[in-house]
């Protein structure tokens, strides 16, 4: 926006332009009633988290490229802001290649940068390690409704857990957390990777077919059954085998939860026993949960979750009238063995941040309060006002009087502010009228 300065009456006036002051596409602004409510979530989890002892750490934005498209984060990768090098001319060479150009990229997620965190900070780090990760990643989406390019993650890990100690108290975080900011009526879904495999591997299908197998398989929830088929028919895989590994999802869909150990033990006597021990602790304690507060779960065969890195036990949380999960996660113990040159066990659950402030709502808490200061009223006494009343705790704001009383505390009340407190003058004294509640007062 330009603005004329010259007052010569020959110099041509520049007119004021209004520029295009939208985010960048994918991005948006956050209002302040929003940042309250995000900062309210934010905190409550944190504070749950914190009691079961997971630690916040901090990762940088930027990383190296050779990391970020190193295989961990599935198709993520293909969502990747990469960045350009410093230092590069203003002409670049017609033969010069992408990797020529690009050293680093923004994180497009919190697990990648963790496992270089971890790599490097792990003998100052105690055994097993509790992560707590909040903070913005960034994909190349196409935007749309609820789908940005900038968004945040919330993430706890345990690290160097081997045991299913680990999937049992994640769960019981991740709930307990959800459940504070007012989400209740969950729904654990929980799945084994190894499972998966012996089910591909009992079904007589083709080792090389068993991650489209899987990735067609775990798109049920979109498609339905006749989706799945219709896609398993187009990647031409053995009808025998389909039908054979499509059968025993039946039977376990079938099974009730107390039976889980027994139909899986007789619909894959291949599978090991390790497996089925885990399962029956995991789902043990998720029986013990549910008897303490809403929490549900059930066994889903179709739950598949990122084909990049997971091991063993994977799951998600369902919230009743949402389509999509609330958040999931599972074990991945070889991922950090990737770089760290040896494997390190793992476990991990996230929680959809966007999604959670979508389901809250506006939690905005009308307690501020406003000192409305007459026009005669020194800025100093009006300052003293405010000053004694943050002293005691209170959100305080110094706002001028303007127009009709009844008009103005309408507009406060509707700005959020719970009370008001009116600092006047009389004669040469500066009084200040007691605090009253907006709601009691807007309608006189």
């Amino acid at each position: 926006m330009v603005a004329a300065t010259d007052t010569n009456p020959m110099t041509p006036v520049r007119t004021l332009v209004k520029a295009d002051n939208s985010p960048a596409r994918g991005m948006r602004d956050l209002l302040p009633d929003e940042v309250v409510t995000r900062d309210h979530v934010l905190s409550t989890i944190t504070d749950v988290y914190s009691r079961f002892g997971y630690r916040r750490i901090e990762t940088p934005a930027l990383e190296n490229i050779a990391r970020l498209t190193g295989g961990q984060g599935g198709e993520n990768e293909k969502l990747l802001y990469q960045v350009l090098r410093r230092g590069l001319p203003d002409e670049i060479a017609p033969d010069t290649t992408l990797a020529e150009l690009v050293d680093l990229g923004l994180r497009f997620d919190l697990t990648v940068p963790l496992t270089r965190f971890y790599g490097n900070n792990a003998a100052q780090l105690p055994t097993p390690f509790r992560s707590l990760q909040i903070g913005p990643v960034w994909r190349a989406e196409r935007p749309q409704k609820g789908r940005y390019r900038q968004f945040y993650q919330c993430d706890i890990d345990l690290i160097g857990e081997g045991s299913v100690l680990a999937e049992a108290e994640l769960i019981e975080a991740t709930t307990t957390a959800l459940a504070a900011v007012g989400l209740n009526d969950m729904t654990v879904r929980l799945s084994d990777r190894r499972f998966l495999s012996a089910l591909a591997s009992s079904a007589g299908l083709p080792q090389q077919t068993w991650d489209r197998f899987f990735i067609a398989l775990d798109k049920l929830d979109k498609v339905g059954w006749d989706g799945v088929r219709k896609e398993l028919d187009a990647l031409a895989m053995p009808a025998a085998a389909v039908e054979n590994a499509l059968d025993v999802i039946g039977q376990l869909q079938s099974a009730g939860a107390e039976k889980l150990v027994d139909v899986l033990a007789n619909a894959l006597p291949d599978l090991a026993e390790n497996v089925l021990a885990d399962l029956s602790v995991t789902t043990g304690c998720l029986d013990a949960l549910g008897r303490d507060r809403a929490v549900a779960w059930q066994f889903d065969p179709t739950l598949v979750r990122g084909m990049g890195y997971y091991t063993g036990q994977i799951f998600e949380v369902a919230y009743a009238g949402v389509s999509s999960s609330v958040a999931g996660g599972g074990r991945y113990d070889k991922l950090i063995g990737r770089t760290l040159g040896r494997d390190v066990p793992a476990c991990g659950f996230s929680i959809g941040f966007e999604r959670i402030i979508d389901l809250v709502g506006n939690l905005v808490a009308k307690d501020g309060v406003a000192v409305l200061m007459e026009a005669d009223v020194p800025i100093t006494d009006a300052l003293a006002v405010a000053r004694d009343l943050r002293a005691e705790g209170c959100n305080t704001e110094i706002i001028p009087r303007s127009g009709k009383m009844a008009a103005q505390l309408k507009r406060l009340e509707a700005a959020n502010f719970g009370s008001v407190v009116v600092v006047r003058r009389e004669g040469d004294n500066t009084v200040t009228d007691d605090i009253r509640e907006l709601r009691s007062t807007s309608s006189q």
